[in-house]
């Protein structure tokens, strides 16, 4: 009796403050409050980051003793200067307009002469030039850090330069895998199969008004608890600007941009549909409102997918649907070519941009090497998922305007909100290779630029 009543007090000792805790965050979640505590764990985490740079930095000015690593300290800080390019390049290559020239005349007038072998030879030092400052490929990879965030991930090799980063650094790696990634993987569960049970349920409510709040509610509720499952701190802008109908699009980093924008607001939810547990949780969904689920042999036909778009958006009472135009993920730090599909649709458009910081974990998803449970597992056990979302004015449709010149448009404006770079390719080169019709474009202007007598 006495060892049953010993290990009754160990474990109420040991978990009972645990599900204190869980339970609080699930009422606050549920309320859409909160304590402020995940905003003082960022800054004490920022205060962190800030003592180990001022450790590496040290540890580098003692490693600089030759006159070789001053120069190129002053090469590196002329770079920075002049801007990320590692060379000038004369000529730049566009998806759209093929070869960019900034002074075409006078090399057209420097080649104006029948044609010689060596005359490729200025376009094939360009083209080098591209490879060697590829935009399209290093969009795929994880965001550089600018100093390490105590994560092996980034940076990797600073963690034994000093005695007290060793011991953050260890510390840290228990307070990740041992405190925060179990309770976070326990509210993933709690927040994923509450979603799948509510909205099953709501499923059997007839349509009514009633049964649009619940399903609101849920969503929210549901959302904010699987946020808290990242220790995500979302901080919301200009949310005058949220979309109550139509069409909302937004940069894509990963499949957590969906939680993250859930949690503020409802939408309705456009793709392919799936097999296996994603497949439930789509049907489960669908019972509640009104999202758009594909086959696969009606992805294929654009028009059925058109018009279930354009029914959906002339319906002012269903939600608002949420597409990412990009149809791929990239790594958060620039913005790619939105496909012209939903905006072929809709006439008002509701931008919205959404900005990680990198410094707390890398939110990335690079599907070409990691599956989504890797991906998720490598988000909750990083520090905290922080990030920005600005809800940008409604863009409409301008007079004359095609589908493409207004993706560009919206596009650009996200960029600039978002503070991403606005690139014209296609995302899709992460999966394949470039159109024939890309390759041509250069040779006919590089053609142009030669008088064959």
């Amino acid at each position: 009796m006495e060892q049953e009543h010993l290990l009754l007090a160990v474990i109420s000792v040991l978990f009972l403050p645990m599900f204190f805790i869980l339970f609080t965050v699930i009422v606050l979640a549920s309320l859409g409050k909160s304590l402020g505590v995940r905003r003082r764990y960022v800054k004490l985490l920022l205060k962190i980051f800030q003592f180990g740079k001022a450790k590496i930095e040290l540890h580098e000015k003692k490693q600089q003793t030759d006159e070789n690593s001053e120069d190129e300290d002053e090469n590196a800080k002329s770079n920075d200067e002049k801007g990320s390019h590692v060379i000038e390049r004369e000529i730049a290559i566009s998806a759209t307009q093929g070869i960019k020239i900034p002074d075409i005349a006078a090399i057209s007038e420097s080649m104006k002469h029948e044609f010689h072998l060596t005359d490729v030879m200025y376009f094939t030092k360009c083209g080098v030039e591209a490879i060697i400052e590829d935009e399209v490929t290093s969009r795929f990879t994880a965001e550089e850090l600018q100093s390490w965030n105590l994560l092996t991930r980034n940076n990797d090799g600073y963690h034994f330069i000093s005695v007290r980063l060793t011991i953050l650094y260890f510390v840290g790696l228990l307070i990740r895998y041992c405190m925060l990634f179990p309770f976070r993987v326990v509210l993933a569960v709690i927040g994923t199969a509450w979603l799948i049970a509510t909205t099953a349920i709501i499923g059997y409510l007839p349509n009514s008004n009633c049964k649009r709040f619940l399903n609101q509610y849920v969503s929210l509720m549901s959302h904010r608890i699987l946020s808290r499952a990242f220790s995500a701190t979302i901080t919301y802008h200009n949310r005058e600007n949220r979309a109550k109908n139509g069409i909302c699009v937004a940069n894509h980093t990963s499949p957590i941009d969906v939680i993250i924008l859930s949690c503020d607001n409802c939408y309705a939810m456009v793709g392919q549909a799936q097999g296996g547990f994603m497949g439930i949780m789509q049907r489960a969904m669908a019972r509640a409102t009104a999202h758009i689920w594909f086959e696969r042999s009606e992805v294929k036909d654009r028009n059925a997918v058109a018009q279930r778009l354009q029914e959906h958006v002339e319906d002012e009472q269903k939600l608002p649907i949420l597409i990412f135009p990009e149809g791929t993920c990239i790594n958060n730090t620039s913005v790619m070519m939105f496909k012209k599909g939903s905006f072929e649709v809709g006439k008002v458009i509701y931008p919205v941009a959404v900005k990680y910081d990198s410094r707390f974990g890398d939110a990335f998803w690079n599907s070409s090497k990691k599956n989504l449970v890797l991906h998720l597992s490598d988000i909750m056990s990083s520090w905290a998922l922080v990030c920005d979302v600005w809800y940008l004015p409604p863009m409409t449709k301008m007079d004359g305007e095609d589908a493409v010149s207004f993706a560009n448009r919206v596009k650009a404006e996200i960029a600039r909100k978002g503070g991403l770079v606005d690139l014209e390719w296609d995302g899709q080169l992460k999966r394949m290779q470039a159109k024939e019709s890309w390759r041509k474009k250069p040779q006919e202007q590089y053609s142009k630029t030669i008088k064959i007598d």
